[in-house]
């Protein structure tokens, strides 16, 4: 399947090659848009709107400059291609752990690793419309095959260990901008947007196969893997539990607003048919996500950005309740709770979150999440998180003659709900979580790094990780968590 889209993808292109290279005041004349297309403005205070998660913050330095690329990502000004590679390693020695279940983290030693290989591509097409069309390649695992953590020190893992590996498609989208009267500004071209100026105010419309998280709860500074931190938890809301299948992705569609100082965007996307699935539902009747988020951006210090981004969302699933899952196994039903053994199709889960980034001076930002949802129904898509705080920082190396280089310290505190404490409590087993007990306690978890910059678009990282009450249990750890990362953009 995989072969035979590549080739339908390639043959869309030969037109693209075979025309004459087009400007984008020439492409806007074509398509019956030249009186919407003013002079191009230079936006330095800020970028009009966040143009994608992990993957586009990965050419977004602080200081607007970039390293040397491998190579030109446009061709002919129509096409885009780039990848990535990504690699982690990590590992901890034994910690405190009088006992442990099926989901723990493990007590003893352990180390492991894993690798995130991308290939994206895109091709810009007329009435400002862009196709994109990205394969990925995933393999290793996470410590203790991604289980005993909430707030686990890998984004990168696929939480579910017995998915093959392969290759397969992560992303395949349309993209259409609607210009709405105003100047232009130009920006950075990523493999989520391809053009190289965008209309400052504008409607967007995204269809296809997609992360959520990479167009909803974006932070310039906690939301990339690949250069930043690797915890789930402070990469993205850990209660934002977002429409994906296991590997993160799903099918839907995003319409945005985006202005100077206000944005929104509303997405509607598929659910799982099981927590923590590959296969999604179709049937929007029975299952769905709502995803609705806003953006401000206020002029409170000069020459200091400034964004805050609300969120809302709402899920429909086959999903079960906790306390159903305690109460069958306290009338004798079930050996123990099963949370699975409750499910109905249609039940509703619904989230809130707040993210927030802070410009500082001297090279400094800073960044806050908090986030909360409803914790009677079983965790379904992210992680199991109820409640969450997250508060981190970076710099960048200019300070010590190393402007590609930045470091970065983040800690966020992660919480459950009363009823999946007591499931857990009683050996219920979620996803990712089950010690066969529980002494409840909210799990803190620190993350370190320094991100070195190598030579042109390779990196290497060092970071360190202490979970505290790993799996909300006072009973174990500390874990300490060191790391190692390479990265390279081409």
């Amino acid at each position: 399947m995989i072969r035979s889209l590549l080739l339908v993808f390639f043959v869309c292109l030969a037109p693209v090659f075979a025309a004459r290279p087009q400007s984008n005041v020439s492409l806007a004349r074509e398509s019956g848009h030249a009186e919407d297309t003013p002079a191009l403005t230079h936006d330095t205070d800020r970028k009009p709107a966040p143009e994608g998660n992990q993957k586009a913050a990965d050419r977004a330095e602080p200081n607007g400059e970039q390293p040397r690329a491998m190579f030109a990502h446009i061709l002919a000004d129509r096409v885009w291609i780039s990848g990535q590679a990504n690699f982690i390693f990590q590992a901890h020695g034994p910690f405190h752990s009088p006992y442990q279940g099926t989901n723990s983290l493990i007590g003893t030693g352990e180390t492991a690793s894993s690798r995130v290989l991308t290939l994206y591509t895109g091709v810009k097409l007329p009435h400002y419309t862009e196709f994109i069309f990205d394969l990925e390649e995933t393999g290793g695992g996470g410590l203790s095959q991604a289980l005993g953590l909430a707030a686990f020190p890998n984004l990168d893992v696929v939480r579910n260990p017995t998915i093959g590996q392969g290759v397969y498609i992560s992303r395949m989208m349309l993209h259409q901008t609607i210009p709405l009267p105003g100047e232009r500004a130009e920006v950075g071209s990523t493999p989520f947007s391809l053009a190289s100026s965008i209309p400052v105010r504008r409607l967007e419309l995204r269809a296809g196969k997609m992360s959520m998280v990479d167009f909803f709860d974006v932070n310039a500074i906690g939301t990339d893997s690949h250069l930043q931190f690797s915890n789930w938890a402070i990469d993205n809301n850990g209660a934002y539990d977002y429409a994906a299948d296991t590997r993160g992705y799903t099918y839907g569609a995003i319409l945005e607003y985006q202005s100077p100082r206000f944005g929104a965007r509303f997405g509607e996307a598929l659910m799982p048919k099981v927590a923590n699935g590959i296969d999604l539902e179709w049937n929007l009747t029975v299952a769905r996500a709502e995803n609705f988020e806003l953006e401000f951006r206020p002029a409170w210090f000069k020459g200091s950005a400034t964004d805050i981004r609300p969120i809302a969302y709402l899920n429909h699933a086959n999903m079960g309740s906790y306390a159903a899952a305690i109460q069958s196994w306290k009338a004798g039903l079930d050996p123990v709770p099963d949370v699975t053994r409750s499910r109905r199709q249609g039940t509703l889960k619904q989230g809130f979150g707040l993210n927030i980034e802070q410009e500082l001076p001297a090279h400094l930002r800073a960044f806050f999440r908090t986030g909360w949802n409803e914790g009677r129904h079983e965790s379904f898509a992210y992680t199991e998180i109820n409640n969450t705080l997250s508060i981190g920082m970076d710099l960048e190396g200019d300070g010590w003659n190393r402007k590609y280089d930045r470091v970065g310290s983040a800690i966020v505190s992660s919480g459950l709900s009363r009823d999946h404490r007591n499931y857990l409590a009683d050996g219920g087993l979620g996803f990712l979580l089950g010690d066969g007990r529980l002494n409840y306690g909210r799990e803190f978890i620190s993350e370190s790094y320094y991100n070195a910059h190598i030579w042109r678009e390779i990196y290497a990282a060092a970071q360190l990780s202490i979970a505290v009450n790993p799996g909300y249990n006072r009973d174990r750890g500390p874990a300490v968590i060191p790391g190692l990362r390479g990265h390279i953009d081409f």
